[in-house]
């Protein structure tokens, strides 16, 4: 069982959400990304979503755009990502940490390459923004058999024959796009999840995890009564673009908002659990 398996598993035993936070690696340094993701732990994350910087992250908004350019601009390259976990696993060796990036990169290490060095620095899932349900059946059980499970993306506007063809080649959990856009670009309609999430739940028994628009507690709280995993991303890295040339006052920041996120979501998640013993 892989470590993303064995913690969704745990946390569905014990009634609870998972949280992810979601950090770009690099930004605002190498050493800075590892600290800030051992805070996060403390602070309540369940994973670790590491974004490799890229310079063409069509996926993603103007927040998480500027942490690319930032970890570029000192050079940050795939390796250097794979460096960050490693020192990670020096003294966590229980939370999963998911990459989520573009395949360029992934395609210049080389494929095969990539899964064997991931695997061996401590990454457990690699989510590929950019491959498609076409190319999924050639990507995806090279990652599986260097023992990193491909996670997978499904948007709002994904039809109920192509969530399944997705599904079939996705491990670890599935992402789905909480609305149409970018990240950090609109406002989170929770009130549609349920009905969005239910086809995919339909064709897959992975744990369902929802990210793009997750701002507050709030918004946490809501997503936690519809879905497996909460993902929150630009309202973590808008934190460290103003915070970041202080590494101390950014863990805070970081620490104290993902702690209010985790509180939340615990408590829909007792409420959850209140409403069902009734």
């Amino acid at each position: 069982m892989s470590r993303l398996a064995h913690r969704f598993a745990e946390l569905k035993r014990a009634g609870r959400t998972a949280l992810i936070p979601f950090l770009t690696a690099g930004d605002p340094s190498a050493d800075a990304t590892v600290e800030f993701m051992h805070a996060l732990v403390v602070a309540g994350a369940d994973a670790i979503e590491l974004g490799v910087p890229f310079t063409d992250p069509m996926a993603d908004g103007p927040v998480i755009q500027a942490a690319c350019e930032r970890a570029l601009a000192h050079g940050t390259s795939l390796r250097d990502v794979l460096a960050m976990v490693e020192r990670f696993r020096e003294r966590d060796s229980d939370t999963p940490v998911v990459l989520m990036g573009y395949f360029n990169p992934i395609d210049s290490m080389g494929l095969e390459a990539f899964g064997r060095r991931a695997h061996e620095a401590g990454v457990d899932g690699a989510l590929i923004v950019d491959m498609t349900a076409e190319e999924a059946p050639d990507i995806a059980p090279v990652l599986v058999k260097a023992g990193v499970d491909p996670v997978c993306l499904i948007a709002p506007t994904t039809g109920e024959a192509r969530i399944a063809r997705i599904c079939e080649n996705a491990a670890g959990f599935i992402y789905y796009v909480s609305f149409k856009g970018v990240t950090g670009a609109s406002s989170l309609d929770t009130d549609r999840l349920a009905a969005q999430i239910a086809p995919i739940r339909q064709a897959t028994d992975l744990p369902v995890g929802v990210g793009f628009g997750v701002r507050t507690p709030e918004n946490a709280a809501a997503v936690a009564a519809v879905a497996d995993a909460v993902i929150v991303g630009s309202a973590l890295v808008s934190q460290i673009a103003e915070y970041g040339n202080d590494t101390a006052t950014t863990t805070k920041k970081l620490s104290e908002t993902l702690s209010a996120m985790r509180a939340a979501i615990d408590s829909a998640d007792e409420r959850e659990q209140e409403g069902e013993s009734v």
